[in-house]
Parts: C-alpha cells; sequence; structure tokens
C-alpha cells in the first residue's frame, strides 16, 4: 500500500522520468570541453590551497604582551586611571 506523499511524489517524477527515456545518451555528454574546465578548476583550487598552506606556515599564532607601562604602575602613577576617566575626557566632577 503506497501511502499519499509517495504516490504524489511518483506522480511529479513521471515527466522527469519520460523526459530521461526520450534523450539520447550519445548526445548529451559533458565533452573535452567539461573535463577540461572541469580539470583547470582542479589545478587552480590545488595552487590555492598550496598557496594558503606556505601563507599559513608564515603566521605566527603566539601572543606576545604589549609595549608599554605596566599595570601596576599605570594605576599607582598619574591617577588618572585610578578616577576612572579616559585620557583627554573631562571628569564629571569639574564643575
Amino acid at each position: 500500500m503506497m501511502s499519499a506523499t509517495s504516490s504524489l511524489a511518483l506522480t511529479h517524477a513521471a515527466p522527469v522520468v519520460q523526459l530521461a527515456k526520450e534523450l539520447d545518451k550519445n548526445k548529451v555528454t559533458p565533452g573535452v570541453l567539461g573535463f577540461l574546465v572541469f580539470a583547470v578548476i582542479g589545478v587552480a583550487v590545488w595552487m590555492l590551497m598550496k598557496s594558503m598552506n606556505k601563507h599559513m606556515k608564515k603566521v605566527d599564532f603566539e601572543v606576545e604582551p604589549e609595549p608599554g607601562p605596566k599595570a601596576g604602575a599605570s594605576a599607582a602613577g598619574t591617577g588618572k586611571a585610578a578616577s576612572g576617566t579616559a585620557p583627554g575626557k573631562p571628569s564629571a566632577a569639574k564643575g
């Protein structure tokens, strides 16, 4: 017993099956041009992957500390970090 879904799917697939029977398999082929295009795309992808690997080997993933004053020295130094305002911005306490 077939379900309604499978029956509906087979009804819509019938024209596709009929069309496939009518096509001449000798005329519908990718041919040499299709192979050449596929081969060129394959070689291009291979070259891109090779180049990407070369560039990724040059990348240094180690995180280095930022150059500048120590974290403890900035808070004890001028007092700007302790006031809570960013450098160059006026404080809200000034009138």
